[in-house]
């Protein structure tokens, strides 16, 4: 066979793709079809000993053989029908159900084990993140806005943000599952009517043996709104993810330098510059980013169907479901490996601070001259004055704030010195990181337990 997507040679993990497999999703078909087999068995539709005999036989079914039926009848569903069928014998193989019974609950078992192992990695990623955070608390760095110097922060307060924006997506993930987790087996549009006034009991009974949640009520397909929020969730995922990879890059850039992604012993960053050490998994995980938010239309476009049902989702949704996930899952699994191996280079770090001079904390000044008696808004005249000279000339604000006679009457050197050291304007930084990692971790404690 010719290997033509990324997925299949370069992207993605062995996990998420074995969940997502065409092997995979046959046998998830099949694992429905014997659940409504039982349930039927349970109704008195045929004996147990029967079920067990299609379930044993159905083993034997390989995915080449559902595609040559496949290919003569051109239907998928009832290939896989037949393909059972013709190896148990059975009479009663997807009796009543509908083909989108079968393929929208074998989905619910892929998105049920795919969310699962998503939260396993997302809260590997905030315990990074609040390592990192506890770890690097009190390294004083520039903080920007607009890409320009602003005020000092510390490298622990933006690992510790970036941990509780993950754990907002943690949240968005054990919330939705109720919504999205959910399976049918209720016919052609819904109503059961093949069942009769067993619907009910049949439909529960096929979803307790699979672990997930009956629709309360659709038509021959699962409403596709869960849909778009599991991609919606996936897209939203991966912005985070490009968000901190962006950051990376940035801060790796030659001239701050202060972030860098771990460098292998023998890696090569260039085929033309022997040099180059590139942030090449942020900008991995940048790139496919980009792919996974592409998916959130065309399946909200999915979601847009005639009456009971039209065929122009089940196209599309081959492709949303598979690659948004696996690919979601795979930059994910690779953001994890950088921050783990993430290096600061704090030398780098107090040079860019040095580097502006006392400019950066213009704000610390005016707000003691505020305090000092003199009015706000003539205080940020004062030091915007002063900051505009140091640009001009070169020097430092302490220079320039000494010639304003309205500072000197209020402050001495040596006061001015103090207040324009970057870690003496850190505010609450350092408290507001242990209340963050302080509250992730007790919350993953207390998830454990419940």
């Amino acid at each position: 066979m010719m290997i033509v997507h990324p997925i299949d040679y370069r992207y993605g993990t062995k996990e998420m793709k074995r969940i997502w497999s065409e092997d995979s999703k046959i046998r998830r078909m099949i694992w429905v079809e014997i659940a409504l087999l039982k349930a039927l068995a349970k109704k008195g539709y045929l004996s147990y000993e029967e079920v067990k005999k299609v379930k044993d036989a159905a083993k034997k079914i390989k995915p080449q053989r559902v595609k040559e039926i496949e290919a003569e009848i051109k239907h998928d569903i009832m290939a896989l029908v037949k393909a059972i069928s013709e190896v148990s014998g059975c009479k009663w193989v997807h009796f009543g159900a509908t083909s989108n019974d079968i393929i929208d609950t074998a989905t619910a078992t892929q998105l049920r084990d795919s969310l699962q192992v998503i939260e396993t990695k997302l809260k590997k990623m905030i315990k990074i993140l609040c390592e990192k955070a506890l770890e690097y608390k009190d390294v004083v760095c520039l903080g920007r806005t607009h890409g320009q110097a602003a005020l000092p922060t510390t490298y622990g307060f933006r690992f510790a943000l970036w941990a509780y924006e993950f754990s907002r997506h943690l949240e968005r993930l054990k919330e939705m599952k109720k919504r999205i987790l959910i399976g049918k087996m209720s016919g052609a549009v819904g109503t059961q009517a093949a069942f009769g006034e067993d619907g009910f009991e049949i439909e529960e009974e096929v979803m307790r043996l699979l672990n997930l949640k009956p629709a309360m009520i659709s038509s021959q397909i699962v409403p596709r709104d869960a849909y778009c929020e599991y991609i919606e969730f996936l897209s939203n995922l991966a912005t985070s993810l490009e968000k901190v990879a962006t950051n990376i890059r940035i801060l790796q850039r030659s001239e701050v330098g202060e972030v860098f992604e771990f460098f292998g012993e023998k890696q090569v960053g260039s085929s033309t510059m022997p040099h180059k050490r590139n942030p090449i998994d942020s900008e991995n995980i940048c790139g496919l980013a980009r792919v996974v938010r592409g998916f959130v239309e065309p399946q909200h476009q999915s979601a847009i169907l005639w009456e009971e049902r039209d065929l122009t989702n089940s196209s599309a949704e081959r492709i949303t479901l598979v690659e948004a996930t696996v690919l979601a899952d795979h930059i994910l699994t690779k953001a994890i490996d950088v921050l783990s191996k993430i290096k600061i280079d704090i030398e780098n770090v107090r040079r860019n601070l040095d580097a502006q001079r006392g400019l950066n904390l213009s704000e610390a000044v005016m707000v003691e001259l505020t305090k000092k008696g003199i009015d706000r808004q003539e205080a940020h005249e004062i030091v915007r004055r002063a900051s505009m000279r140091a640009y001009v000339n070169k020097t430092t604000l302490l220079e320039e704030l000494l010639k304003e006679k309205e500072v000197f009457k209020k402050m001495s050197k040596d006061e001015l010195e103090e207040i324009l050291k970057p870690e003496n304007y850190i505010g609450n930084a350092v408290e507001r990181v242990e209340r963050v990692v302080r509250y992730l971790l007790e919350s993953q404690v207390h998830d454990r337990r419940s």
